[in-house]
């Protein structure tokens, strides 16, 4: 079996515990091709962001931290201050002039950095979210 395949046949392997196999399911978002090398298999593109981003936790105070990345559907941040995954939070940021507010539930977390996806798809804030996505993807790129 070739390190690509080990997705497509995750039914075949049962000596993994349900939590590898978790795992082992979330790592198909990235895959490896028949080359080797690794592709992005991502909905929509990401793009580097390094603003202040202010978190409010619905339980607690704000927290500000620094954002990584953004793409249409949600961003990533580094925390200096641990958060609660599974939670709405309002992230407040700018992009370019504009300031944005948005409602984002806290989807991950890797050491300091957590994953963010926002959560109001039809939002003054999500409209700005998109058209910057938008006017940074290079022609001829849809998402």
């Amino acid at each position: 079996m070739q390190p690509w395949e080990v997705g497509e046949h995750l039914e075949e392997l049962p000596a993994f515990s349900p939590q590898r196999r978790q795992k082992l399911e979330s790592e198909k978002q990235w895959g490896m091709s028949r080359t080797g090398k690794l592709i992005d298999a991502r909905q929509y593109s990401r793009f580097k962001l390094d603003v202040d981003v202010r978190i409010y936790p619905r339980c607690g105070g704000m927290v500000m931290g620094r954002t990584v990345d953004i793409s249409e559907t949600g961003l990533a941040a580094m925390l200096k201050i641990e958060i609660l995954l599974d939670q709405v939070v309002r992230l407040e940021f700018k992009l370019v002039l504009d300031p944005v507010s948005v409602r984002a539930l806290v989807r991950q977390r890797n050491a300091f950095r957590y994953g963010f996806q926002f959560v109001e798809p039809d939002s003054d804030g999500q409209d700005l979210i998109s058209r910057f996505c938008r006017d940074l993807a290079p022609p001829g790129l849809s998402r």
